[in-house]
Parts: C-alpha cells; sequence; structure tokens
C-alpha cells in the first residue's frame, strides 16, 4: 500500500527537473533572494549555528544560506533520493534521506536553527508528526525559519483548482497553510516569535512560473518590473492580499514526548525567549 509520503516522493522526482528549472532559475532566485531570505534572515547571524533544512531538495536554499552565514553547518531532510544526491553534490554537506511524516531516528536537539522553503505544505498527511520530528531536532531555545504559501489570501480558491487540475501538483497530499492553524497544532513544542505576509504578481510570475509555464525569454523580460511592482505589494498590510507568509519560531523547553516517552531536552521551568540568542551557537564549531 503506498503511503502519502511514498505517493510525495514518487510525484516530486517525476516533476524534479522542470521543478528545478523554474524554481530556482536566476529570476526565481532573485526574488528569493530578495522578498523570501532578506525578510526571514533579517537581524539573525547563523554563523557557526547548525542548521536542518527541512524538505531541502537540491540545496539552493542552504547555498542561499552559506552565501550570507558562510560558518554556518547545514545538513539537508529530504524524501526524494535524486534530490538529496544533488544536494550533497551542490552544497557538499550531508543530506538525509528520510519522510517526516513518520517518526525520525535522530540525535535529540542537534541543531540550533530548521528553516523550511514550503515545505510544510507538502507535509499536510501528518503534521503533528513533523512538528515532533523537528521538535526533537531543535534544541530548546532554538529557531524554527519558514516560508509557507498562505491559505488565507483571497485567491486561494483557484490555487486549490489548479492543484486539482494541474499534473505537477498533488491536491490530495498538497494544500496552502493557514498560520494560526499550523502554530496551534505544533504547540507546546514552538512559540511565534514573528510572522508577515508578504507577496503579489511576482510570486507567481516569477517564484512560481511553473504554473503559467512561462518560457525563458519571458519571464527574464518581465522579472525586473515584477520585482519593482512586488515592493509595492508588500507594504499593503494584513493576510488577505499576499500568497505566501513568512514566520519565526522558537523552540520551547517542552520536551518531546513519543509513545509515552520523554526524548531529548529536559524542562528547565523558563519563560519562553522571544529573542533568538546567537551565543547558543558554538562558536568553536
Amino acid at each position: 500500500m503506498q503511503t502519502p509520503g511514498n505517493l510525495q516522493k514518487e510525484h516530486y522526482e517525476a516533476i524534479h527537473d522542470d521543478y528545478e528549472s523554474h524554481y530556482y532559475d536566476d529570476e526565481s532566485m532573485a526574488y528569493r533572494e530578495r522578498f523570501y531570505y532578506a525578510p526571514l534572515f533579517a537581524g539573525l547571524d547563523l554563523n557557526h549555528c547548525t542548521v536542518a533544512d527541512i524538505a531541502s531538495g537540491s540545496g539552493h536554499n542552504s547555498l542561499a544560506l552559506l552565501r550570507r552565514f558562510p560558518n554556518a553547518r547545514v545538513t539537508g531532510f529530504e524524501i526524494s533520493t535524486a534530490a538529496c544526491e544533488a544536494f550533497r553534490r551542490n552544497v557538499g554537506q550531508p543530506c538525509i534521506e528520510t519522510d517526516l511524516t513518520r517518526p525520525l531516528s535522530a540525535t535529540p536537539g542537534e541543531f540550533d536553527v530548521a528553516m523550511i522553503f514550503g515545505g510544510l505544505h507538502h507535509c499536510i498527511a501528518n503534521l503533528p508528526v513533523v512538528f515532533q520530528n523537528i521538535a526533537h531536532l531543535v534544541k530548546a531555545g532554538g529557531l524554527v525559519l519558514m516560508v509557507e504559501p498562505n491559505r488565507e489570501f483571497v485567491l486561494d480558491w483557484v490555487r486549490r483548482l489548479w492543484y486539482r487540475v494541474d499534473k505537477y501538483f498533488d491536491s490530495v497530499n498538497e494544500r496552502a497553510l493557514k498560520h494560526s492553524e499550523l502554530l496551534a497544532e505544533a504547540a507546546p513544542y514552538f512559540s511565534l516569535v514573528n510572522v508577515a505576509y508578504y507577496g503579489g504578481p511576482g510570486y507567481f510570475l516569477i517564484s512560481q512560473s511553473l504554473v503559467f509555464r512561462l518560457p525563458k525569454p519571458v519571464k527574464t523580460a518581465i522579472t525586473p518590473g515584477l520585482i519593482a511592482i512586488e515592493s509595492l505589494f508588500n507594504v499593503v498590510p494584513g493576510k488577505l492580499g499576499h500568497p505566501y507568509f513568512v514566520a519565526r519560531w522558537m523552540r520551547t523547553q517542552v520536551p518531546r514526548i513519543t509513545g509515552g516517552d520523554v526524548v531529548g531536552i529536559t524542562v528547565g521551568g523558563h519563560k519562553i525567549k522571544r529573542n533568538f540568542d546567537a551565543r547558543l551557537c558554538d562558536s568553536g564549531r
């Protein structure tokens, strides 16, 4: 019997090359640099931190992290064999092939930070286990950094329809996410640091260009203007007008519990911090 994880693996490996060519070309990376990475990493120093790249794909987000923080140590976690192999080639760092919707065996509290770029909305089959796994990986006081599609976007009904008719999407095992519900589901392992909503036409025509099958010359030509327009869109407050959110969570002191056993972090009885302390990262690494 096929599990949701196996179906996602087969689906992603079938579309891997087309996905790479649209989501990680020069134009998409320019969009990510300005509208994903800039707000997500603002004010942080992740040098000497251990970072788990969740649903890491071929490693493009890890490479962006290392350009900013060359002394970070990153490990990928990815369900696709092909993507894991590409991650190791591209990043030169370990990548663990695993289905995060199933219990993960790993050293507890091994990472200072976990980052997720569009990975959670592929794991809707078992998000509680995904959050338990991330809670197992990230030490108390560590950060979870994420970019995910926003289900509260006013045109999300169009996205849902598109997922049902487009072969590049899996409508059964993928959907946009509502941040407040996601955070509630992740409790008590994580607390909110901040969340903001972003995106306009450039999100769809540049970052998600696979949806429209935009020819490369067209995408190259329209990207500079769309990036300028996107900056204006991002000034608009609220959730309804923006297709994705950028969030920072903090790992609480609550230990991960699985099968009746406490795993990993000891409860210290301290109040949850709201600011990441880079001193948690061992400068000697």
